[in-house]
C-alpha cells in the first residue's frame, strides 16, 4: 500500500533520473552484458549509460530525439538495444533475474502453474514498407497489436509474444506456448479465460507442452465486481508493465521491437523487486 511509511522503499529522488539504475541494480545486470568484440579499438561506450538510456525511453515514452544530452546519443542507445535483442543478451538478463526473483520468493526456478492472457493496444500513426501490419480486434474495437503474456503465480513475466490484434486469443496462445522450447520443464497447470476454450487451443497446447493441463476460469455472472481466481494475477502484471509509458501505445514498426521493450519493462520490474529497500 502507498503509505508514508512505505514510500521510502520506492524513493529514487537521489538519482539523476528516476529511471536510472541504482548501484545495486547495476551489480545484477553488469555480469550479464557481453564484453566487446576482440580486435580493433577498445569499447568506449559505457554500458551502464546505455542501459540508463533504454530505461529512460521505456519509462518516459519520449521520442528518440528527445533523449537527454547527458545520456549516450540516440543512435548508440538504439544500436545496443537492437544488438542485445538479436544476440540473446536481453533474454539471458531476463531469465537470470527471473530465477533470482523466484529464489527470493523461496520458489523453485521452474514454476508448476502459469496464467495466460492478452492485451490489445492501439497502434500509432505509421506506415511504409518493412513494417509488421496491425490488425483489428473486433471484440475490444482496437486497431493495433496484441501482447500475449504468460506469468507465474508471483506475477512475474515468463514469456511473451507480440502479434497483430486480429489474431484470436486461442491462436496467439498456441503461438506463445510454442515459443517456450522446454524452458519451464515442470509446468503442469495453465489458467486462462474463456477466450482460450475449445479443442483448437487444447490440441495446440498438447502439441507444444504435452503435460500441461488447461483450466478455464470463467467470468462470474453476478452484477458486481468479483475477483476471479488466478486471472487477477496476470491482469495485475499487465498493469505493472503499463507503468512504462513506452507501452501505453504501440509505437514500434516491428513486433520484435515491441517485444523487446516489453521484456525490458519486465527487467525493470524485477530489478526493483530484487533491490527494494527493506524497512
Amino acid at each position: 500500500m502507498w503509505t508514508p511509511e512505505n514510500r521510502g522503499r520506492y524513493d529514487r529522488s537521489k538519482l539523476r533520473y528516476p529511471s536510472d539504475l541504482t548501484d545495486a541494480e547495476w551489480v545484477l545486470v553488469e555480469p550479464l552484458i557481453p564484453p566487446g568484440k576482440p580486435g580493433g579499438n577498445k569499447r568506449t561506450v559505457v554500458e551502464r549509460a546505455v542501459v540508463n538510456g533504454v530505461m529512460y525511453i521505456l519509462s518516459t515514452g519520449c521520442q528518440w530525439s528527445a533523449l537527454p544530452k547527458d545520456l549516450p546519443p540516440k543512435s548508440t542507445v538504439n544500436d545496443y538495444l537492437r544488438r542485445w535483442d538479436e544476440d540473446g543478451t536481453l533474454e539471458r538478463i531476463h531469465h537470470a533475474l527471473y530465477v533470482l526473483c523466484r529464489e527470493q520468493a523461496r520458489r523453485d526456478a521452474s514454476p508448476t502453474a502459469a496464467i495466460i492472457d492478452s492485451q490489445s493496444v492501439k497502434s500509432a500513426e505509421k506506415g511504409g514498407a518493412g513494417i509488421d501490419p496491425p490488425g483489428y480486434d473486433a471484440g475490444k474495437k482496437i486497431k493495433g497489436k496484441k501482447r500475449h503474456v504468460l506469468v507465474d503465480t508471483q506475477g512475474l513475466l515468463m514469456q511473451a509474444v507480440v502479434h497483430a490484434a486480429d489474431i484470436q486469443d486461442r491462436d496467439g496462445g498456441v503461438l506463445l506456448m510454442s515459443t517456450l522450447f522446454g524452458l519451464y520443464p515442470f509446468l503442469l497447470k495453465l489458467y486462462a479465460d474463456s477466450g482460450y476454450q475449445g479443442a483448437k487451443f487444447q490440441d495446440g497446447l498438447k502439441a507444444a507442452c504435452g503435460q500441461v493441463n488447461l483450466e478455464i476460469v470463467r467470468r462470474c455472472d453476478r452484477h458486481r465486481f468479483v475477483v476471479l481466481p488466478k486471472r487477477w494475477i496476470v491482469e495485475r502484471t499487465i498493469a505493472w508493465l503499463n507503468r512504462c509509458r513506452r507501452l501505453a501505445k504501440d509505437w514500434e514498426c516491428l513486433n520484435r521491437s515491441g517485444l523487446c521493450f516489453l521484456r525490458w519493462a519486465s527487467v525493470r520490474l524485477m530489478l526493483r523487486r530484487l533491490c527494494r529497500i527493506s524497512k
